[in-house]
């Protein structure tokens, strides 16, 4: 797997907000992922695969779930032994799907999945409450390392009383921790974003406070956020 796309590498596409990392940088977020020889990653979007590749070289295994027909089958080229393929959309594979996969792939039962990511801008915050509805249907999530435009990555880290500060800030950070890890230009990229790009690291943890009723929760805060001078 190469890391421009070029080369007989699928292009990148609009419709699907992709954006491949230059060599230097995929190196760079591979060293902040910190992947572990007995990790199991379940990597979302790998595209042409500069991230999965060294994903792969440092941990036990990976499963990566892509949308693109091109970049799924760009990968089975030549795969790495470790590396298994879910073609679909992250936001609509079942958990009982990736935990086929997973068991496919070898992975223990119930031993923890990290997630890794360089996520479409589009929908990068459906994606981080899709994670957490996973870690809830039974998917041993621990922790999700993921690209992200750089005004959302300031929303996950603000505080209270930043004009940064809202819905997603508490709902994602009533059940993970936050912490900023790299910070991206457009130029690590290509084709180059309009934006700049950061990466963060979410370190998953039971609901704090803990809630009666998540959908009611979540009802509060959205009502709360959308009356601010109230």
């Amino acid at each position: 797997m190469r890391e421009h796309p070029d080369h007989g590498r699928p292009q990148a596409r609009k419709r699907f907000g992709q954006h491949f990392l230059e060599s230097t940088w995929a190196d760079k977020l591979a060293r902040a992922i910190a992947p572990g020889a007995a990790d199991t990653f379940l990597e979302i979007g790998p595209g042409p695969g500069a991230l999965t590749e060294r994903l792969c070289a440092r941990a036990g295994r990976v499963v990566g779930v892509e949308i693109d027909r091109d970049m799924v089958q760009h990968l089975r080229v030549a795969p790495p032994a470790n590396l298994h393929l879910i073609e679909g959309d992250v936001l609509a594979v079942p958990a009982d799907r990736i935990r086929d996969v997973l068991a496919e792939a070898g992975a223990p039962v119930d031993s923890p999945v990290r997630v890794a990511g360089n996520l479409p801008y589009n929908v990068a915050s459906p994606i981080l409450f899709r994670l957490m509805a996973l870690r809830e249907a039974g998917l041993p999530i621990t922790d999700a390392t993921v690209m992200l435009q750089r005004e959302v990555a300031d929303r996950l880290i603000a505080t209270p009383g930043t004009k940064e500060y809202g819905v997603l800030t508490v709902l994602v950070r009533h059940k993970s921790d936050v912490r900023r890890l790299l910070q991206l230009p457009p130029g690590a990229f290509r084709p180059p974003p309009k934006v700049h790009s950061t990466v963060v690291r979410l370190d998953f943890h039971p609901p704090s406070p803990p809630v009666a009723s998540e959908a009611t929760f979540a009802g509060v805060v959205q009502a709360v956020f959308t009356r601010r001078r109230k």
